[in-house]
Formats: C-alpha cells, sequence, structure tokens
C-alpha cells in the first residue's frame, strides 16, 4: 500500500470521527479510549524533515515516528543496541564502522529498509546542510566526501568511514540522535523538486518507519500521530496520538481537570501542586539533560568585554527563581555539561552580588549599566525566567528590553546571529559529553556562512584555544582523563564564556490516572508514546 493511500485513509477515518475539527474548535466532551491528546505548546516547529527539525517538540515528534540506526537503554544509557542496524564491526585502524541492517522491514509506506536507504538518510543530512549537519560533520564528513564516507556496500551493509579513529561509542552515540532517522529513499525522492532531495516536500511530509507516522501538522495548531500499520516491531495500543497547542498554563489546567484531554505538558508550579491533589490526576516528572541559559551575542560590543560577561552571571538570583518560578521544574546547574554527564561540573560558583557586578560593569567602562535586548520565547518558564533577570539585571544598572516572540520567530533571530541576549534551552543531542562540549565550546569559523553552527558560533564565539581541546578529548580512551578535560573545559566557559547557564531542567506532565506506560525518558527525544494505552 502506497503511503499516500495510507494517509487518505488515515485522513477519512480521522475526520469521520469528528476529530480534526474538533481540534480548531470547541473542546472535546471527552477524549475517546484510542486517542492520547496532549497539551503543549509547539509553536518551536519549523520543519518534520529529519535532515532540519532540531527543537524540542519534533524531537520527540521524530522518536516516536523514525527508526534510528542506534538505540540506547532509557534506564542506563550506557547499554547501546541496534535498531535499524543488527550489529555492527569497527575496522582495525578505527576509522570504519561496518553496520548490518535488519532484513524484512518496511517504512509506512511498504518499502522494504534497505542499507539504500540507511546511506541516503545520512548523506542526504550531510548534502542539505541543516542545523543538525554538525553532528555528521565532526567525523570529517562534508559535502564533497559523503558518498565515499557513507556507502552501501551490500543490499544490507553499510560502511561509515570517518576521519580519524574516534572512541567509537562516541560514534555510535551520535548515530542515536534525529538526525540519523532513517527516512524511505524510494518515496523521498518520488518528491524531490529541482535536486532539494526531497527537502520542500519533507520538511511537512512523513517518510518514516517508527511506530507512529505523523498525518498532519498545522502549524501553532495541532499535530497528528496515526499508528502505523506497516511498522516492524510491536504495534502501538493506541491509534492516534494528538498534540494540541495551548500555550496557556491555564488553559492547560482546565482542560485536564474536565478530561477533555489526556495529558498537560506545560503547567506552572503552582498549578502542578493543584492537580497533584486531584485523585483523577498523577504527576509525572524526569530528570532531563537539558540546560536554561542566556546566550551573549559577541557582536554586541559590550557583551564581548569579559569583564561585562562575567558581571551579568553575578546579577541573576538564581535561588529566588529556582524556589519560585522553577519549582517542580528545575534545578540550579552553572556548568554545560548536565548532571550525570562523563566529567559533569557541579559546583555551582555564581550567586547574586549586585555590588561585585557594578564593580566589574565600571572595569569595564560601563559604570552606569548599558542597555541590551533579550528575545524570548512566549512560554513558560522561559518567559517567567526573563522577567526575573531583568528585574535581576536592573539593580546592577543593566536594562533589559524583552523581546516576546513564537519558538520559531526567536530561534530564526538566534540562527542568524542578530540577536543581543538569547534566553532558551538546549538539550544534549545524544549522551556523550561531546554533545555539548562541542556546542558551547568549539566555534571552527566564526564566519557568518559557517558550516558548523554550533551556540558558540551562534554567539560568535571564537574558541581558539578550546576549540582544540574539544577535538583532542573525543580521541582519550581513558574514561577519568577525558572527564577532567571535560571538568577543565567547563570551567574555563563558566569563567570567561558567553554563556549564563542558569538551571537544570525537570521534566513535568500532568496526567489523567487512565494513561498508562507514558515515558519520559532521559533525553528530549524520548518521550515516548509507542507503548502508551488508555484504560
Amino acid at each position: 500500500m502506497r503511503f499516500s493511500a495510507f494517509r487518505n485513509r488515515a485522513a477519512a477515518a480521522l475526520v469521520a470521527a469528528g476529530l480534526v475539527a474538533a481540534l480548531a474548535g470547541p473542546v472535546l466532551a471527552a477524549t475517546p479510549k484510542d486517542t492520547l491528546v496532549q497539551a503543549w505548546q509547539i509553536d518551536d516547529i519549523i520543519s518534520l524533515d529529519p535532515a532540519e527539525l532540531f527543537e524540542f517538540s519534533t524531537s520527540e515528534i521524530a522518536g516516536n515516528t523514525y527508526e534510528r540506526l542506534i538505540g540506547y537503554d532509557l534506564q542506563d544509557v550506557s547499554k547501546i543496541f541496534g535498531v535499524v542496524a543488527e550489529s555492527w564491526t569497527v575496522s582495525d585502524d578505527g576509522k570504519t564502522i561496518a553496520f548490518k541492517i535488519r532484513e524484512g522491514r518496511k517504512f509506512a509506506s511498504g518499502n522494504p529498509i534497505t542499507a539504500e536507504d540507511v546511506a541516503f538518510s545520512l548523506q542526504r543530512a550531510v548534502l542539505l546542510d541543516k542545523s543538525p549537519a554538525f553532528i555528521l560533520n565532526q567525523f570529517g564528513i562534508t559535502k564533497d566526501n559523503v558518498k565515499d564516507a557513507i556507502k552501501a556496500t551490500g543490499e544490507y551493509t553499510v560502511d561509515f568511514t570517518m576521519d580519524r579513529p574516534y572512541a567509537p561509542s562516541f560514534a555510535l552515540y551520535a548515530l542515536t540522535s534525529s538526525v540519523a532517522s532513517i527516512v524511505d529513499k524510494k518515496l523521498v525522492l518520488e518528491h524531490e523538486a529541482d535536486g532539494d532531495l526531497g527537502y520542500g516536500w519533507l520538511k511537512t511530509h512523513y517518510a518514516g518507519s517508527g511506530p507512529f507516522a505523523i498525518r498532519d501538522w498545522r502549524a501553532n495548531e495541532v499535530v497528528v500521530l496515526e499508528r502505523n500499520p506497516n511498522y516492524s516491531g510491536t504495534p502501538a495500543p493506541l491509534a492516534r496520538v494528538i498534540y494540541r497547542h495551548l500555550p496557556e498554563q491555564a488553559t492547560q489546567r482546565i482542560l485536564l481537570e474536565m478530561g477533555d484531554i489526556d495529558i498537560a505538558r506545560n503547567l506552572g508550579p503552582e498549578d502542578i501542586d493543584a492537580v497533584a491533589k486531584n485523585p483523577e490526576i498523577r504527576i509525572q516528572s524526569s530528570p532531563k539533560g537539558t540546560l536554561y541559559y542566556l546566550g551573549l551575542n559577541q557582536k554586541n560590543p559590550i557583551l564581548a568585554k569579559p569583564e561585562v560577561r562575567q558581571a551579568l552571571k553575578y546579577l541573576v538570583d538564581y535561588g529566588a527563581i529556582g524556589d519560585t518560578i522553577m519549582n517542580h521544574l528545575g534545578a540550579v546547574h552553572q556548568a554545560f555539561l548536565p548532571k550525570g554527564f562523563l566529567g559533569a561540573v557541579n559546583d555551582t560558583p555564581f550567586t547574586f552580588d549586585p555590588e561585585k557586578a557594578k564593580a566589574l560593569l565600571a572595569k569595564a567602562g560601563y559604570p552606569d549599566g548599558f542597555t541590551v535586548t533579550m528575545d524570548v520565547r512566549s512560554t513558560q518558564p522561559v518567559t517567567g525566567i526573563a522577567e526575573a533577570i531583568q528585574a535581576n539585571f536592573a539593580k546592577g544598572g543593566v536594562k533589559v528590553e524583552i523581546i516576546p516572540g513564537d519558538g520559531k520567530q526567536t530561534l530564526t533571530k538566534y540562527r542568524s546571529r542578530t540577536h543581543d541576549i538569547y534566553i532558551g534551552d538546549w538539550g544534549a543531542d545524544y549522551q556523550d559529553p561531546h554533545s555539548n562540549a562541542q556546542t558551547f565550546a568549539s566555534n571552527p569559523n566564526n564566519a557568518d556562512n559557517a558550516t558548523a553552527k554550533t551556540l558558540a558560533w551562534r554567539n560568535a564565539w571564537e574558541t581558539p584555544k578550546l576549540g582544540p581541546e574539544v577535538e583532542a578529548a573525543i580521541l582519550e580512551r581513558d574514561p577519568q582523563k577525558r572527564a577532567a578535560l571535560y571538568e577543565a573545559m567547563q570551567r574555563e566557559v563558566m569563567e570567561t564564556g558567553p554563556f549564563v547557564i542558569l538551571f537544570q531542567r525537570t521534566e513535568v506532565a500532568a496526567l489523567r490516572n487512565n494513561v498508562k506506560d507514558f515515558v519520559m525518558g532521559p533525553s528530549f527525544d524520548n518521550n515516548l508514546v509507542t507503548g502508551a494505552s488508555k484504560e
């Protein structure tokens, strides 16, 4: 069965049930037993293409709809296993990983998954060169060499060749990220236009093999997933999963208590405390490898002064914000590696000290402070944190103009390096310290048209010393020595970098009691509905 036929049949069934119309209009009286409805702020969605998607919402959606070469145990992330890959071997020189692809698996379209699909998916991500491409570029794989570096060597065998003998675990963890999602080559190329490798089509469509297929996305409104009838694993218990874009916390709480939604994903501290007393609702939480931080654009000559960067780190009342706005939602954390990662620094040297900050600002030549803008996504807790920091900064003479926007607006501006200060959250792309070390501490090319668009690059911070240290750490095989290298990098970034790292996130969801087996994993892309059901 062609996937287009599957989409049409699924759409007809959904319309017949009246669900699509209900999503855009009045709320449902109750949610169907075979349908899970989540309220979540999803205005950060820019693209559904795995070669481009890089936001929390779409990464989670991709984790439920696409399969990757490699996966890991959510209870013990040190345990890696094959998904599309059945097994692998590493060459004697340490540069090539040869993957054996599982036979007999299908895409949602009904097309078989072969080595050609795997090679095409990874090659395509490099050739399109969107934000997540750097995850593959870091292995010396470029547009010029990608078809030699990643290639099918048989119907079910693929070679992944790197420029250096990296630690195998590092390479395998990288291939657990969303950019390594396997797409249906035949289906994608049927929609190719002007050599775009199907990019224009896949931004809003689906070509995967996961437990669910993406049936519909309407920006700032809804995403609908349908059970994939051609999934090669255990079928999903639910027929469909609906993500409703409901940014208001109070609205989410009311609908949850009424039973019009099954899960609320954006409740604030007071709402969490309130619904926790409701016997029909339970609270589920999970520590995440996600950090809230400020990015200080070094193109702004004021923010480029070391004393200013350090002063701002003393102008945040971490404790007060943590006890109020971030209550239930996170803990103070000031280093770029989340707690639990190899080499993570967990001490918090910066405290709210306006007098110390004023002295640093005076030393930088700004005894009366300065005015600066901050781009803020209109969602909680980010807006609340930003407003608190605005008040904190004022006590040091720094006047902050908050520029609100939806997720797409603020991210687009941030990625074009036209912000002053950006407040956001960053989740590790894979469970290896290099994921965050590379993005916070490495910027190999500070040009506006650079290929590696890390967070250091987004904030125009050159890293002539730290960059080589980041590269050296991925070749270190001794875990203790490697951990020491990452600890030193973190302390350097804490002291001199253009990042004010604030909190490590705890993700909280409020669920109706009849929802079973909704999984909140350690990363933003393994919150799973694939085994969820409703009683």
